[in-house]
């Protein structure tokens, strides 16, 4: 099997899923535009071959890269990235190679905000109102409907990028004035924690692998400069299973990861947000793998192999992510070392983030895990805790 792997060394956890299948003896198939020479090592050893681009935007690359490996290794059976912001190109590059998986046809209603509610309705799953402004005029005509706040976003986006909550005319009147040449969806503003809803599902529409995630507001994080703790269900809630099982149908998702997002409001219904065909970031994949002791890059392997029937996993532990942010106001409480000393028993994993990453997911992060909830969250406001707070 050829699988072509683009952006293999981004983020740094994606290396495993080339180990997994290189050990399951896969040709994995990179392209990214970093010298080889500054892959890490493991990755570097479980490539079969690796082909440097100059540009990663510029599709004609992409294209002779595959060219390359359709020359000298037979027919592509796999391209993937495993990353939202090259979901097009991948499509593209299927499209043009004959490869099985999404296409550019696909590509509308999984990556354009506005088309995926319309999934979501006809799939008869409540979504926030919303629609595409595309001047002034037309905003305040759609405020008359739903009143202030509203979020604005970039109909297609990664993350809560260029996401603003907007309060009144004034903030309304300045956004359009510094907005970018892209368009916009308008949404009413929905209070409310995200309750994600994250797998696997194979070729055949199989759910192999499940997980929920409770986030706080994303776009609040970055915008009140706030500590990351997010956390996963053991029990996934009723409604929340029948609503995302209903939803991996309607956008009749196959062979790959998953991630939707639901708003929980205040009266518990739940709305959906939106559709990613990917797994979700960060330390995600990790933490599916210390809350059920298994490797998700081995059940993903497994499955596009057809190797055998996969049993779905137990979700074993509470598990957590903690991202504390530098350089704000109030100084952290317990450093480091002292937070290792007094909970390093339910520490999997910890270390500096990316970047890239911070805004989101803080300068310095933590996944614990526990059988215990409570225990888990005074872990998690223990790292957490300031100084005068």
């Amino acid at each position: 099997m050829n699988y072509v792997f683009i952006s293999p060394h981004f983020p740094e956890n994606f290396k495993y899923f080339v180990m997994s299948l290189r050990n399951h003896g896969v040709n994995v198939l990179g392209i990214a535009s970093d010298n080889f020479d500054d892959l890490d090592a493991d990755l570097r050893d479980s490539l079969t071959e690796y082909y440097r681009v100059d540009n990663m935007e510029e599709y004609d690359q992409l294209l002779r890269a595959c060219g390359y490996f359709t020359f000298k290794y037979g027919k592509i059976d796999y391209i993937e990235s495993m990353n939202e912001y090259w979901l097009e190109k991948e499509a593209h590059l299927r499209t043009d190679f004959n490869v099985d998986g999404l296409q550019l046809e696909d590509m509308p209603h999984i990556k354009k905000k506005s088309e995926m509610k319309k999934v979501f309705e006809r799939a008869s799953i409540p979504v926030a109102r919303g629609e595409i402004v595309i001047d002034l005029e037309s905003a305040k005509k759609f405020i008359e409907e739903v009143g202030y706040p509203i979020c604005i976003k970039p109909d297609i986006g990664v993350g809560a990028a260029d996401t603003h909550q907007i309060a009144n005319e004034e903030e309304l009147k300045e956004f359009f004035s510094i907005r970018q040449p892209v368009d916009y969806i308008m949404e009413e503003f929905i209070v409310g924690d995200i309750h994600t809803f994250d797998g696997l599902v194979d070729k055949n529409g199989h759910i192999l692998f499940l997980n929920s995630f409770v986030y706080g507001g994303v776009m609040e994080t970055i915008r009140d400069e706030l500590d990351n703790i997010y956390h996963n269900q053991v029990e996934i809630p009723d409604d929340l299973m029948e609503v995302g099982l209903r939803a991996v149908r309607a956008f009749d998702i196959r062979n790959r990861f998953f991630h939707l997002e639901f708003f929980r409001m205040e009266d518990n219904r739940l709305v959906a947000l939106e559709v990613n065909m990917r797994p979700p970031g960060g330390w995600s994949l990790d933490m599916f793998n210390y809350a059920s002791d298994i490797s998700v890059f081995d059940l993903y392997s497994k499955m596009i192999l057809g190797l055998e029937y996969i049993v779905m996993p137990e979700i074993k532990y509470h598990c957590a992510f903690v991202g504390v942010k530098f350089g704000l106001e109030h100084e952290l409480k317990y450093s480091l070392d002292e937070s290792l000393e007094k909970y390093g028993h339910m520490v999997a994993k910890h270390g500096p983030m990316p970047d890239i990453f911070s805004a989101v997911m803080g300068n310095y992060s933590y996944v614990i895990r526990s059988r215990d909830f409570d225990e888990l969250m005074e872990a998690a406001q223990f790292i957490t805790a300031r100084n005068n707070n």
